[in-house]
């Protein structure tokens, strides 16, 4: 077990219907041409495959898929979409979890790697992904660049979303690398708010290379979105391919 935070069942029931824009065509239209592509004639593995938001479509695309995945209520949702002969699950952290056979693409999306807690642990993820690839695949990391620029001195807290129906916020340790991110939705027409929250370990771009290099893994390119856009000092995120060598 990894220092992940486990999804419980309430939050894989709701996780779907929480995330309809990220599960949106505009969203996973390039998600899907990208990671396609990479994958080519070979097999993909992503880590932390959740609900299968993204597996699920990619494997429909016709890229056989096998997932890993920690919550076994996360991987439950995934199994009422499509059964285990075609796309596989392995219960199990993504730092260390072993799945047999070679893969030209191991993924990562949606900030998940921020899940493992230490550096460490998110180092072994690299390794974990290098140990799968083939000559000559890829792992591929979507993460957001760490807000800092957006906190004055003596102000821990960031906020990302700000509407009708809920309220987001990160709160920053900057010593440690750890942000805590804080949800009030509001459930229903009763007024009532649900609060959540999540931990997760921020790392910039140059972080994550020497990770890959430890990792035996070179950069390939980085871009600022699914579509391809230059990353610049002002994205937000970034899509980052490491491509293990022939």
């Amino acid at each position: 077990m990894t220092s992940s935070e486990l999804w419980s069942r309430a939050t894989a029931d709701r996780y779907d219907a929480e995330e309809t824009e990220m599960s949106s065509a505009a969203v996973l239209g390039p998600t899907l041409a990208f990671l396609a592509d990479l994958a080519g004639d070979g097999r993909a593995l992503e880590f932390a495959i959740g609900t299968g938001r993204v597996g699920v479509p990619l494997r429909e695309r016709g890229v056989p898929v096998v997932g890993i995945e920690l919550s076994e209520h996360m991987a439950a949702v995934l199994r009422r979409k499509v059964d285990g002969d075609t796309l596989p699950v392995v219960i199990g952290d993504m730092a260390s979890t072993v799945v047999p056979g070679g893969f030209t693409l191991v993924y990562l999306v949606y900030n998940t790697i921020t899940n493992l807690l230490t550096q460490d642990e998110q180092v072994e993820c690299f390794r974990n992904a290098a140990r799968h690839l083939e000559p000559g695949g890829r792992f591929v990391i979507e993460l957001g660049v760490p807000p800092l620029r957006f906190l004055p001195p003596g102000q821990v807290a960031v906020p990302f979303d700000v509407s009708e129906r809920h309220i987001g916020f990160d709160t920053f340790d900057l010593v440690e690398q750890i942000l805590v991110s804080h949800h009030l939705t509001r459930d229903g027409d009763d007024g009532r708010y649900r609060r959540d929250h999540s931990r997760h370990r921020y790392a910039w771009p140059a972080e994550l290379d020497l990770m890959a290099r430890i990792a035996g893994l070179e950069l390939e390119r980085r871009v600022a979105d699914w579509d391809g856009a230059p990353f610049t000092q002002d994205s937000a995120k970034h899509i980052s391919v490491w491509r293990k060598p022939t």
